[in-house]
């Protein structure tokens, strides 16, 4: 193993999607040396509704990437539904109406995240990908953290490690997978309400033009909605129970088809308005699949160690907030971050860093608590027969109940932040 020379950064930034894009962004444009730690090649399909709410609009403006974003996203998406056994309903979207591109659209993740990083390598953050941050050391005046790559065959297939030296770390790797860093969840025992995450895109679907469904069938829910290049998107989840019964069942454990397909004809079975829309769509690629999803509060700051994104704390996909979510964590972030200008930087910053992590916090719950438990609200009457059905029949005599709904998720809900001063503005 040979080792290459140490980097010194103010800011080391642990994944490279939207939060930690964004991050990378914002610090670099305020003349911050910012390194980006990415582990997988861009571009990158991933498991994600791919819905980019209205709220998220303005700072996409502010990042430099939204007319590129605008130029590649499907339909203004206008309207919310649902599909759940029989039903079929549509309401309003609500909209903040905060500029010109103020509906929400969605955008593949291969699409959307390369546009991001390249856009935080135009300003000025340094990029390792496909790298990984194996270990975070604290250190006197910050941290010490080791990235590895594989080499490619050509050069014997070694693997190459670096020590990058950063005053703080950004850790926006996602919650999903276990690790060795202090932001990683530890490995779970297996529960039976795990839920596992499945999404596909098709085409040929007649979903109608700026509809997003949100899917209700036993043992879990889902959401489609019209992306880029005329593709729809199909994501679920799916209670780790109800998932082993649908493999086993009769007519799919005889055909032998794999997990996703499995849950795939379950939900087409359970809505009549997916078997509606969806009859005669060819599949776009493989299906992905991720899991188990751990929703909830994390931990966000600690000894100079931020988390952003899914890693500091994630809704459940019912909301389809991801990630509004991750780019506003990010720009919440920053914003403190660049407002205790040289104080967040130097040599002895322990009362500065201390400061911005209750600040943030601050900030991150006031705009995110609230739809993260009506997200768990969401989905723990969702994946319940008895309540999903009663909640069915609420929406059919109230379909008004589907806009309060998203509303209640976040989607008209502008960002907010910090009381006082701050450096960082959306652009009007």
């Amino acid at each position: 193993m040979k080792a290459l020379p140490t980097a010194d950064y103010d800011a080391l930034v642990v994944g490279g999607g939207p939060a930690g894009a964004t991050a990378a962004i914002l610090l670099a444009q305020s003349g911050w040396r910012v390194a980006v730690v990415e582990k997988k090649s861009f571009p990158r399909r991933k498991v994600c509704g791919e819905f980019v709410s209205a709220t998220t609009w303005p700072l996409l403006r502010s990042l430099g990437v939204a007319q590129s974003v605008l130029a590649q996203a499907g339909p203004e998406v206008r309207r919310v539904g649902l599909y759940a056994g029989a039903t079929m309903l549509a309401a309003a979207m609500p909209s903040p109406r905060v500029g010109p591109a103020d509906w929400g659209r969605a955008l593949g993740r291969e699409h959307f995240d390369s546009a991001l990083l390249a856009r935080a390598a135009k300003a000025g953050a340094t990029v390792l990908q496909p790298w990984t941050v194996s270990r975070i050391e604290r250190i006197s005046g910050g941290h010490r953290c080791t990235a590895v790559v594989n080499e490619k065959p050509e050069n014997g297939g070694a693997r190459t490690n670096i020590d990058l030296r950063a005053r703080i770390v950004i850790a926006a790797h996602g919650s999903w997978e276990p690790g060795p860093l202090p932001t990683q969840a530890r490995r779970l025992r297996p529960r039976a309400a795990d839920l596992f995450a499945f999404k596909a895109h098709f085409r040929g679907s007649r979903l109608p033009l700026g509809l997003m469904p949100l899917l209700i069938f036993p043992g879990g829910y889902g959401g489609m909605v019209q992306t880029d290049g005329g593709r729809v998107s199909l994501s679920c989840c799916v209670r780790r129970d109800v998932l082993e019964a649908i493999r086993c069942a009769p007519g799919i454990a005889s055909r032998h088809v794999g997990a996703a397909a499995a849950v795939y004809a379950h939900i087409e079975a359970s809505c009549r308005g997916v078997h509606e829309v969806m009859s005669g769509v060819s599949l776009d690629g493989a299906w992905l699949s991720a899991g188990p999803i751990r929703p909830g509060i994390r931990t966000l700051a600690r000894g100079g160690i931020f988390a952003i994104g899914n890693a500091a704390g994630e809704a459940h996909p019912i909301v389809a907030e991801g990630i509004g979510m991750a780019i506003q964590s990010a720009w919440l972030l920053c914003e403190r971050l660049t407002a205790h200008g040289d104080a967040a930087l130097a040599a002895d910053a322990s009362h500065a860093l201390a400061a911005i992590g209750r600040e943030y916090e601050h900030s991150w719950r006031r705009n995110f608590v609230t739809r993260i438990r009506a997200a768990a609200l969401f989905a723990q009457l969702a994946v319940r027969p008895a309540t999903a059905s009663q909640v069915v029949t609420l929406v059919k005599h109230v379909p008004k109940l589907l806009t309060l709904g998203a509303r209640w998720g976040g989607k008209a809900q502008s960002l907010r932040s910090f009381p006082g001063q701050h450096r960082l503005r959306p652009l009007p």
